[in-house]
């Protein structure tokens, strides 16, 4: 059974040999994420995980966003013309208790899924990655961000932490002392200077990003990276 649909918030087309894009696609609201796409992108990684076809996962976004995080419009969506992977799930922030297993149930798990996924992630940062979605992108395993990417928490903007693990993932990758300073100053970096900190280890030209995503050479390469590890 192919991964390959048009689910809630997002696309998936697997390309020869074995690369599948997941394109994050609702560029009106910047890709905010939803309980519904956290759902489904979940069980996206635990389907990739157990299909022979598929070897690397590459999440991107549509429009000028990678994803700026959860949608907190409370506008709904129409998702009845897109195909479901994962049930829905009722959130329930009635009570403190409620927050935290919602939280660990719909928002947590989806990171916590692409970390465990066996196949080589790629995230190809288009544009804004914030709060979930810097997360979702630090959570993969390597990041390309275009020139137009800006890279932040900005949940202490507004008195949360960072969201989804975040917080680790960063510590992780470029050390306390600067992830204090990241998160402490509410930094919103640009691609160059997310380079410097080591939040992502490659750039590329917001005008060559998708050509490399549909290059087949380029997909032959990140194959035989994957194929080395």
């Amino acid at each position: 059974m192919s991964i390959q649909g048009n689910y809630r918030g997002f696309e998936v087309v697997v390309h020869d040999p074995g690369v599948a894009v997941v394109t994050m696609n609702e560029p009106d609201r910047l890709n905010g994420q939803t309980g519904p796409l956290k759902r489904d992108m979940t069980e996206l990684f635990v389907q990739a995980q157990m299909d022979n076809a598929v070897r690397i996962v590459v999440v991107t976004g549509s429009g000028r966003a990678f994803c700026a995080g959860d949608d907190m419009t409370g506008r709904p969506r129409d998702y009845d013309d897109r195909d479901r992977l994962g049930t829905s799930l009722h959130w329930d922030g009635a009570t403190s208790i409620g927050t935290w297993t919602s939280l660990k149930s719909i928002s947590q798990s989806l990171n916590l899924a692409v970390r465990a996924c066996d196949k080589l992630t790629i995230a190809a940062i288009n544009g804004v990655a914030i709060q979930t979605g810097l997360s979702l992108a630090l959570a993969c395993d390597f990041r390309i961000a275009s020139d137009r990417a800006r890279l932040g928490s900005a949940t202490l903007r507004f008195g949360l932490q960072p969201d989804e693990g975040g917080h680790a993932l960063v510590v992780q990758l470029i050390g306390l002392a600067k992830a204090m300073d990241f998160f402490m100053r509410k930094r919103i970096l640009e691609a160059n200077d997310a380079l410097e900190y080591g939040l992502v280890p490659h750039t590329q030209l917001s005008r060559t990003l998708f050509n490399y995503l549909g290059d087949p050479k380029w997909h032959k390469r990140q194959m035989t990276a994957a194929l080395s590890w």
